[in-house]
């Protein structure tokens, strides 16, 4: 295959790729959690302090956005607010013990659903794909700035 037809395969994979990833993720069989809430809970979970700014500048998002995500956990009981002893104006988040359980149940729903269709894989192919992704993530990451 030459390069144009590579760059062809990737596009039109990808665009199938986010089409049932977005419908995967939000099969009512794996709970009511929302793709932000997801990774928000993912991430402030991996942090020992991060705020609202730092989350902006990570999901390339406004703060404004990031602002009424956030809000929306707190409204659900996932996660509070703790103040910047740095900054009176400023706050850390925390996951609360409510949003750490909802989330790891809808995380082991999602890698059900995963183990389950890549049961045919081997090993070798699984962590290939892991890398490739990763990989492919990372480049957008770089080349948003």
């Amino acid at each position: 295959m030459d390069d144009r037809e590579a760059l062809h395969l990737i596009d039109t994979e990808l665009a199938m790729l986010i089409r049932r990833a977005t419908s995967f993720s939000n099969d009512k069989r794996l709970g009511r959690m929302d793709r932000s809430a997801y990774l928000l809970l993912n991430r402030i979970i991996s942090s020992a302090h991060i705020g609202v700014r730092a989350l902006a500048d990570e999901f390339h998002l406004d703060i404004s956005t990031v602002s009424r995500q956030i809000a929306a956990l707190e409204q659900k009981g996932y996660v509070k607010r703790n103040p910047d002893p740095s900054d009176g104006r400023a706050f850390f988040f925390e996951v609360t013990e409510s949003g750490r359980r909802d989330l790891m149940d809808y995380k082991q729903a999602r890698l059900a659903r995963i183990t389950d269709r890549l049961k045919g894989w081997t090993g070798e192919e699984r962590d290939r794909f892991a890398e490739l992704l990763r990989k492919f993530n990372r480049t957008l990451d770089e080349q948003s700035d």
